[in-house]
Formats: structure tokens, C-alpha cells, sequence
């Protein structure tokens, strides 16, 4: 194989074709999409032009390339079932694409397409066939006329499969694929006929965006048409290299051999290597951009990835975590082209490492359950009951299942499993009782008037009243004493959004006095909450909104510090830290991130120097609005989920933090006065949590740290200065003390010993000891136990003490005669007696109880026990 036709080689000569013909390089955009909530993942080259196809933004440049990386593995697109059992599916793959936004057209995409494929790496073409959409009368006239394709290799399809659409209005038009045929000795027919078969496939699709279609089915012709085409860098690889397997491509082949070097495998062969290979690479993607695991959303379907792949490991034998040593070969291969699989390796391995060391303690479990289930199984289906236990006990998704049932010829009961999904979410429903503003109708909602914003700079401001909701219901007028919600056309409140909390204040006028409790958003109107004190208020009123100050700065503070913490925990930690949630509040700000171990008290006293000099150097906050793309190449950082509009506003603190966010801040660094970390602590797998505080919240807590210290300098009659040295001592003291007081009661143990040995009665052969012991604890019960069975020889004992009405029980039995008399089971013919019961060891066992009335009696049935165990045995 050539340098040329390697993966990497294939990628560059695709880019560099299209460079050379004016097109602009754009960098593969994340996997996680900024700013379309309608997508799980990127699945394709035009997800971040999308906005640009719509006409709601433009760019510097006509035409683009790029080598896009795409996830199919959740929602609409997933391939994830598929990995491992055919010769072309993935979960990630990277798709090639030229893209004119109203430049060139049909002829130009054919063009370049055809060259690309029969000059540039030289396919014969004979061995391609075309497809176009059945009425397409300008694209057959290309191929037949210009292009010259031979008519027998020529399709004419339908709109299933040649015609696109960005959804059921909107931007569409006709497609033209290319095919390639891979002999006869495949079987398959041709695109378009009936034969199935994998000896045609699909090379590169060629989308012609030439209509809008509306509401009614109509297409309109755009203005400008655009081109957007996509070609899997696999399946070309696959050609190039003459292999008919995705998975035999110089890429995979170096992956599986990564992975038969942990197996020991000198011929690594069938689905589970495929599998581990493809899934690697997906999750290592996935969290270079910022997707932890969890069980929602995103972070759900990493973790089914994950657990798929350990699954598939385990079947070649690997018991132990073996998933994150395979990334530094993935490194190797693809680090040159993506280099935030550079930077970000450490973070993956982190990550892959302790998700799969967490699953593994479950892995065995689940599996003994589901072989269970399918050896006794009657027929070929598995129970929805299995599947669902499986699921919600042990955290096998149910593609994990259905993986192991694929493998036995089984299929899953998914409509039952269903029904138990149904009445889970029925019961976290009604153990729900939050019912907020957000649940009234939505033709209401609908119905309110976005609100204008005015509280980046004032907190007081007149507004019309524009609508209100009275227990959930709309209204006219509120009267006094009723609770709800007012909505105005003009407010200087803040409606909650990006983790900052909602104003509070109080919306008056001559008449009326509202005392705002929060502030929430609805479809652009921001609803004023809380209880109209005097008055009424109408619709059409004009009202004076005026916020509570002091809290709003308060909150300022706190949000101008999360920004400054955020860059800061990225310098200290790792590029790999990202948002994953936020709070924040006039008294506090919590900020969570991604990170897979607990941050130390060094990389904490870090952490907050660096943001207390970023207070001290006093910087502007600067405030700009700018289009999406150029915020994101000023270096700006989006935040993972959020939802931005076509332009943004970026903040920008100095030089040290750059972000885009809709809150407000202070104006110049200095305003926070100090910075405190509070608690630093875990909330998920994977995700870490600060809490901290600024201005007056911070001084107030460092008083409070300081009185605390003082009240212990007090305590150990020392002052500040001293006050650790003389703790210090203080622990020291109490060491030698405790030291002491264990020797006292092994003094003490060791005469107890001696006086009970006199007790012990001989049955059958055995000591047989059973006795209450005052003021002992339970480790002192332990130590009079196996000083006993050393000194008894053969014995059977029990040893009982009583402290505020609790039993502590220990039961002994030299290890000659465990075969006869379990210690567990002598131990419980006392417990049950006494209202407890315990287990342990054959030779040692505990146990409790609540009933010490009844304990002398029940310790005096011990040798009749014994007794009748022997003579059961004998």
C-alpha cells in the first residue's frame, strides 16, 4: 500500500485537491453541537454549515472542505447495534465534504467529484456507477453528455433515497450518488434494483440544494443553490487499499493489533475486535470534546459505548480494565490530523479507566443473570423482565443485551421491557409534585410577548403589563393577596439563565406593590413571580420595576468569579475541564466540570491564587457581540449545551478568560473583591464540583474560619500563632493514652479469659463455653474469643455483652470442627432468640440483638444446641 492511499494520506490529498481549487480548509467542528439542540452528535460534514445553508448567517468564503469526525451512535442515527457485524458500520467515521454556499453547482459538484475519483487516486471508471433523482434532468444530462458515464452504470431512483431535505420544510433538493462495484464475486445488484448485497457501495453523495419548500409541500427554487456532498473516508480507504472490510484498512488493522497485543492473540479475527477498535475511537472523540459518562443524553450513550466494548473485551478474555491502554495507539494513528486527542490523553485514559473499572463490578453479575435467564429460557426470546432488571440493577443497556442475545440466535421481549420503562417513569412522576410556571398550556404560552431586556446597565425601568397567569391560568387583573406571574414588554429584571439565578424586586405604581420572588423565562417573556402585597394590576398597566440591588452585585460577583474560575481550573488541570453545570447565586457560586479525580489542596490553593490575581490586576470586563463562528476564532468558549442565537455575547476578563454568556457582570475585575473555594467535591462519574464565594460572602466565611480557629486556640489554651503545634500535642497525648488503655484490657481480656475457662462444659468431646461478659466492647469480645479457642483446644463458644440495650454476640469454633459446627449458625441460635441475627466465617462469627432480657436464657441453650448438631451429624 502507498503512502498515498493510507487513511492519512487519503485525507490530505482530498484537502489539498479542493485548497488548490479555492476552497477554504475548515477545521472538523466538535462532536457536540454548539448551537443545534436537534442533533445528539455531529453525524455529518454540514452540521456546523447548517445556519449558513438557512441564510441566517454568512461567511468570509463561497466554497469549503473539510474532514469532518462524525458520531452515529444515539437518537435518529444510530448505528451502534451494527458495529462489529457488518463491513461498513461505525459509530465514528470521518466524512469528507466540499460544500458551495451559492458559488458552483451540479456541473461544478460533478465535476470535481469525478475528477477527484478517476485522476486524483485513480479509480477505473468502470468500476463506478451513478445514481441521480428520477426527474433530475439537468444532473443526467452532466453524467451522460459531459462526464460520458457509460448508460449501463447509470440509475435513475426515487425521492427515498435521491432526494433531500433538511426537514419537513425548509432547504431541499436532489441528490447524485457514486457507487462503487466491487466484482462480480460479491453478491448484490445494482442501486436501485431489489438484489441485496455489499458488492455496490455507496462512495460519495452529492446534495443539490435548489428548493424551499413550505408548509404545504411547495418548492420554491432558492435564490442560491448550494452544494453539499459527503464521502466516507473509510469506505475509500477500503477501495484504495483493495480490502472489502472496512476493518482491514491500515487505520483498523493498526487498532486490532493494539488490541490482540493484550490478548495474546497471534490472528486476531471476528466481531469483538471490530467492535473495540470502532469503539475507541468514539469515546476517545467524545470526551476530547467534553462528553463525560452519566446516565442522560450525551453522557448515556459514551457510557453504552464503553460498556459495549468491555463487554466485547471480556469475551477475549480480558477480566481486568483494558479499554484506555488502546488510546495511545489511536493517538499514533490519528493524533497528527486531530491534535486535541494530543492534548486531551491523559484525560481519555483517566476517564475510559475508571468507567470501566466501575462497570466491571457489575459486568460478572449481569452476565451470570443473563446466561442464567437464557439457559432456562423455552423459545428464542429473553423476558423483558431480564432485560429491564439487567438494566436498572447492574447498567447493562439494552443494545448490550440484545448484543449477547444476537450472538445466541435470541431477540429480546422489548415490549415488555418497555411496559417496566412506562411504570418506572410513571413512578418518578408522581414522585414529583414541582409544578412551576413552565406547566401551563401551551397555547398560553405561546401567546406571551417576548420581553426587552434592559438590566445590563440599571435596575430600575418602566414597563407595560403584557400579560398574567393567576394559578397557572391566564388573567386580566390581579387582585391583592393573589400569587403569579406578570409579564412586561420592558424589564430590568434578569429571567434565570446559564446557571445565574433570577432577580427579585418589587414591580410597583401609584396603585399596586408586587414583591417579585424570581424571575423566570418563557419563550422570551420574562415572568415576574410572586405576591401582588397591595393593589391590582391589569393588562395595559404601566408599571416601575425596580430590582434588589444589592443581591443583583451580589450575583455579579459570583458570575464574573465562575468565568475567572473556569479558566483557571483549565490552566491548572488540563484543557479538558469543561462546564457541566452552575449555579450561581447572591451568597454563593457552585461551578461543575469535567475531571476524573479530586482536585488537591495544592492544585486548590492554585487555582484560587490564580483568580485573586486576576481580581487584583483589576481588567475590564469587556462586553462584544459578534457572529457565532467569529467569537469561536477569537478564541471564545461555548459552553457545553447551551443554546446560542446568531449573534453572541462574548465577555472577555482581561486577557485570562474568554466565554460567551447572556449574564451579567461586574466592570472591571477589582469589583469582586476576593475569592474563597469553600468545598471542593464529586457529584457524578467523572465530574467534579466547587463551591466558593466573593466580596462580602467571602470575607464573611474567612471571619467565620478564623473565629473557629480562635474558639480552638481557646480550648487548648494556646493563641493563634501556636495553635497547631499545641493540637499537635494535645493528639499525641490521647495517641499514648489510647495506647495504654489497650494494654489495660488485653490485661484485662487475658484474666477474663482465665475465669471462663472454669465455665466451659464438655459435650461430646467439644468445650462448649457460652457467657456475658460486663463492660466489654466488641473488639474486647474478639480478643477473649480467640484467646479461648487457643487455650480450650476443641471448642464451640459464644460470648455475649449488653451496652444501652443493645447485644453485641462473637461465636468461635476451633477450625477441627467447622466441618460439624458452623460458627455462623451457633451464632444465630442465639440471635434468633434475642431479636437479631448476624453471620460470619465458619470458624468466627457476629451477630446482634434488642432483647438482653432474654439473653442469660438463650446462652444457657448453647450445649443442648451443640449437642444436637453432633448427633445430627453422627
Amino acid at each position: 500500500m502507498s503512502k498515498n492511499n493510507s487513511s492519512a494520506g487519503l485525507r490530505a490529498r482530498f484537502l489539498e485537491y479542493f485548497k488548490a481549487r479555492g476552497h477554504e480548509i475548515v477545521p472538523s467542528s466538535s462532536l457536540v453541537t454548539a448551537n443545534d439542540p436537534t442533533l445528539l452528535f455531529t453525524n455529518a460534514g454540514m452540521v456546523q454549515f447548517k445556519e449558513t445553508f438557512l441564510g441566517r448567517e454568512t461567511r468570509s468564503y463561497a466554497r469549503a472542505a473539510s474532514s469532518q469526525r462524525c458520531v452515529r451512535a444515539g437518537g435518529k442515527h444510530n448505528d451502534l447495534e451494527n458495529v462489529g457485524y457488518t463491513a461498513r458500520h461505525h459509530t465514528f467515521f470521518e466524512m469528507l465534504g466540499n460544500f458551495s454556499f451559492g458559488d458552483y453547482f451540479k456541473r461544478g459538484a460533478i465535476c470535481y467529484a469525478w475528477e477527484f475519483l478517476t485522476r486524483v487516486v485513480s479509480i477505473a471508471p468502470e468500476r463506478l456507477w451513478v445514481t441521480i433523482y428520477k426527474d433530475d434532468e439537468e444532473a443526467a444530462n452532466i453524467w451522460l453528455n459531459e462526464i460520458g458515464i457509460d448508460p449501463q452504470r447509470f440509475s435513475r431512483i426515487g425521492a427515498k433515497d435521491n432526494f433531500w431535505s433538511m426537514g419537513d420544510t425548509g432547504p431541499c433538493g436532489p441528490c447524485t450518488e457514486i457507487f462503487y462495484d466491487h466484482g462480480p464475486e460479491i453478491p448484490g445488484g445494482p442501486p436501485g434494483s431489489d438484489a441485496e448485497g455489499d458488492r455496490y457501495i455507496e462512495v460519495w453523495n452529492l446534495v443539490f440544494m435548489q428548493y424551499d419548500r413550505d408548509q404545504c409541500g411547495n418548492l420554491k427554487p432558492l435564490p442560491k443553490p448550494s452544494v453539499d456532498t459527503g464521502m466516507g473516508l473509510e469506505r475509500l480507504a477500503a477501495i484504495l487499499q483493495g480490502v472489502h472490510d472496512n476493518y482491514a484498512i491500515d487505520l483498523f488493522r493498526h487498532l486490532i493489533r493494539a488490541v490482540a497485543d493484550l490478548t495474546s492473540d497471534p490472528n486476531p479475527s471476528g466481531p469483538s475486535y471490530k467492535v473495540i477498535a470502532d469503539h475507541v475511537r468514539s469515546c476517545s472523540f467524545l470526551i476530547s470534546d467534553g462528553v463525560m459518562p452519566s446516565n442522560e443524553g450525551r453522557g448515556y450513550v459514551l457510557r453504552r459505548i464503553i460498556r459495549r466494548a468491555a463487554r466485547h473485551g471480556n469475551k477475549l478474555g480480558l477480566t481486568e480494565p483494558f479499554f484506555y491502554k488502546l488510546v495511545p495507539a489511536l493517538v499514533d494513528e490519528m493524533g497528527e490530523a486531530y491534535p486535541e486527542l494530543i492534548k486531551s490523553q491523559r484525560q481519555i485514559e483517566r476517564v475510559l479507566k475508571n468507567e470501566e473499572t466501575r462497570f466491571a463490578e457489575t459486568l460478572t453479575q449481569g452476565m451470570h443473570i443473563l446466561e442464567s435467564d437464557i439457559a432456562g429460557l423455552v423459545g428464542t426470546v429473553v423476558s423483558g423482565d431480564t432485560i429491564f432488571k439487567l438494566y436498572d440493577t447492574y447498567g447493562f443497556p439494552v443494545d448490550l443485551t440484545n448484543d449477547v442475545a444476537r450472538e445466541r440466535g435470541l431477540t429480546l421481549d422489548l415490549e415488555s421491557f418497555e411496559c417496566h420503562m412506562d411504570a418506572q417513569r410513571e413512578r418518578a412522576r408522581a414522585a414529583s409534585q414541582f409544578k412551576a410556571v413552565n406547566d401551563v398550556d401551551q397555547e398560553v404560552r405561546r401567546s406571551f410577548k417576548a420581553s426587552e431586556f434592559s438590566g445590563y446597565n440599571r435596575f430600575t425601568d418602566t414597563g407595560i403589563v403584557t400579560a398574567l397567569l393567576f394559578e397557572g391560568t391566564s388573567t386580566q387583573r390581579l387582585e391583592t393577596g393573589q400569587e403569579g406571574a406578570v409579564f412586561l414588554d420592558r424589564t430590568p429584571f434578569y429571567a434565570e439563565a446559564g446557571g445565574q439565578v433570577g432577580d427579585t424586586g418589587v414591580l410597583r405604581n401609584n396603585i399596586a406593590h408586587f414583591d417579585v420572588r424570581d424571575t423566570r423565562k418563557h419563550e422570551g417573556a420574562h415572568a415576574h413571580i410572586g405576591t401582588l402585597v397591595r393593589g391590582e394590576i391589569a393588562v395595559g398597566d404601566e408599571i416601575t420595576a425596580v430590582v434588589d440591588a444589592e443581591r443583583r452585585q451580589a450575583t455579579m460577583l459570583n458570575h464574573s468569579a465562575t468565568h475567572l474560575l473556569h479558566a483557571a481550573l483549565r490552566q491548572v488541570l488540563g484543557e479538558h475541564v469543561t462546564q457541566k453545570g452552575s449555579l450561581v447565586a447572591p451568597d454563593r457560586l457552585r461551578f461543575d466540570f469535567s475531571h476524573a479525580e479530586s482536585v488537591t489542596a495544592t492544585q486548590l490553593n492554585e487555582i484560587e491564587t490564580l483568580v485573586n490575581d486576576q481580581i487584583r490586576a483589576n481588567a475590564e470586563a469587556n462586553i462584544t457581540f459578534m457572529a457565532m463562528d467569529d467569537a469561536l476564532a477569537a478564541g471564545a468558549m461555548a459552553l457545553f449545551g447551551e443554546k446560542y442565537g446568531e449573534r453572541v455575547r462574548v465577555l472577555k476578563l482581561g486577557d485570562f478568560s474568554t466565554e460567551l454568556c447572556g449574564g451579567t457582570h461586574v466592570q472591571r475585575t477589582g469589583d469582586i473583591g476576593v475569592f474563597k473555594i469553600a468545598s471542593e467535591s464529586g457529584v457524578a462519574a467523572g465530574v467534579r464540583r466547587i463551591e466558593a464565594l466573593t466580596g462580602k460572602g467571602a470575607l464573611a466565611w474567612i471571619d467565620a474560619v478564623e473565629a473557629r480557629l480562635d474558639h480552638i486556640a481557646a480550648l487548648v489554651k494556646a493563641n493563634r500563632a501556636d495553635v497547631d503545634q499545641k493540637v499537635r500535642q494535645v493528639l499525641e497525648r490521647n495517641r499514648l493514652m489510647e495506647r495504654e488503655l489497650e494494654q489495660l484490657k488485653a490485661r484485662l481480656v487475658a484474666s477474663n479469659s482465665a475465669d471462663l475457662m472454669s465455665e466451659a462444659v464438655e459435650v461430646d468431646g467439644v468445650k462448649v463455653l457460652a457467657a456475658r461478659l460486663q463492660d466489654a466492647d466488641p473488639k474486647s469480645l474478639r480478643n477473649v474469643l480467640d484467646q479461648l479457642k487457643t487455650r480450650l483446644g476443641n471448642a464451640a463458644i459464644v460470648l455475649a455483652t449488653v451496652k444501652d440495650e443493645r447485644i453485641s454476640l462473637v461465636a468461635g469454633v476451633t477450625k477441627n470442627h467447622t466441618d460439624k459446627i458452623k460458627a455462623g449458625d451457633l451464632v444465630n441460635s442465639v440471635a434468633r432468640q434475642v431479636g437479631g441475627r448476624g453471620g460470619g466465617r465458619p470458624d468466627m462469627a457476629q451477630a446482634g440483638g434488642n432483647n438482653p432480657q432474654g439473653l442469660d436464657a438463650a446462652l444457657k441453650t448453647v450445649p443442648h444446641w451443640v449437642r444436637a448438631q453432633l448427633l445430627a451429624i453422627a
